[in-house]
């Protein structure tokens, strides 16, 4: 195991500065405010420090974890419909194979330039956790986003309504006072900043999820889209089975544990996929028999 990417600046960075935050809105902003000893700012200081300690282990989980990688015995199945339709290459009609890894590639997988391997169901190669974002690790990846999205409103809002520190700060110019509104204002700023770059990201996410698509294979499939509309014919992403299917492909099929990063079992081999086509071939034959 490479140690040495678990404390790489990016991954320094992102640290620093959730606990900046964290550290400014509870001691510079909370306690000032509402302070500890009442309930509302007892139970606020409390939430945030749930919704940061969810983020920090799912960003742990997302930077340590292996994203999913080919074995080396695997071959792909040429009597599987699924890999024959959707797994070939673009030209030529031969199956998905990797020219630098030296194995063939199951489905969804695609090799990493960073990483030098081949991963399964590859997002994308993320440099603020120094890891690829695939089969094993996409779910925490998710999660370090849904919960730094919600630390980050709980901390916007908690410094927009911080009134009686702006009244004090306006009295009062002590050296400490001084830092404190630099300190807020600063954490203001960084936590707009990530709130609205890291709300995008999650928007596109949950995009990705509700549709069980990449953004390798968004980008791929306005190209088929494209090809498959041109020659009059209608295109449909493989692998998107229904919302709750896809939520559950990602999330797990436990709905309790869609939100603990910790539930990661449930994810199969990341060598084959659900499709579209398999729920249709159940039906003829259910038919059929029927």
């Amino acid at each position: 195991m490479d140690f040495g990417r678990f404390v790489s600046l990016p991954v320094v960075v992102v640290l620093l500065i959730m606990g900046f935050v964290y550290h400014t809105v509870v001691v510079w902003v909370i306690q000032p405010w509402l302070s500890l000893s009442t309930a509302s700012g007892l139970a606020n200081a409390m939430l945030l420090t749930a919704l940061c300690i969810m983020a920090l282990v799912s960003y742990a989980l997302a930077v340590i974890q292996d994203p999913g990688h080919v074995p080396s015995s695997y071959l792909p199945d040429l009597e599987d419909s699924a890999i024959t339709l959707h797994e070939v290459k673009r030209k030529g009609g031969d199956l998905r194979y990797c020219q630098k890894c030296g194995h063939y590639k199951p489905p969804r997988a695609h090799h990493c330039r960073v990483c030098r391997r081949c991963v399964l169901r590859m997002d994308h190669h993320c440099v603020w956790i120094n890891n690829c974002v695939g089969h094993n690790n996409y779910k925490v990846f998710f999660l370090f986003v849904l919960y730094l999205v919600a630390a980050s409103l709980q901390s916007l809002v908690i410094s927009a309504l911080d009134s009686k520190v702006d009244l004090l700060l306006n009295v009062l110019i002590a050296p400490a006072k001084r830092w404190l509104k630099n300190s807020s204002v600063i954490c203001t700023i960084v936590v707009l900043g990530a709130l609205v770059t890291v709300g995008l990201l999650l928007a596109w996410h949950v995009y990705l999820l509700l549709h069980n698509k990449t953004t390798i294979e968004y980008h791929e499939g306005v190209r088929a889209r494209w090809l498959a509309e041109k020659a009059g014919q209608h295109y449909r992403h493989p692998y998107d089975v229904g919302v709750f299917t896809n939520l559950s492909m990602a999330l797990g099929h436990n709905v309790a544990c869609w939100l603990c990063p910790t539930a990661t079992g449930h994810l199969g081999s990341g060598l084959r996929f659900r499709t579209f086509s398999d729920d249709l071939s159940h039906t003829q034959q259910s038919l059929s028999h029927g």
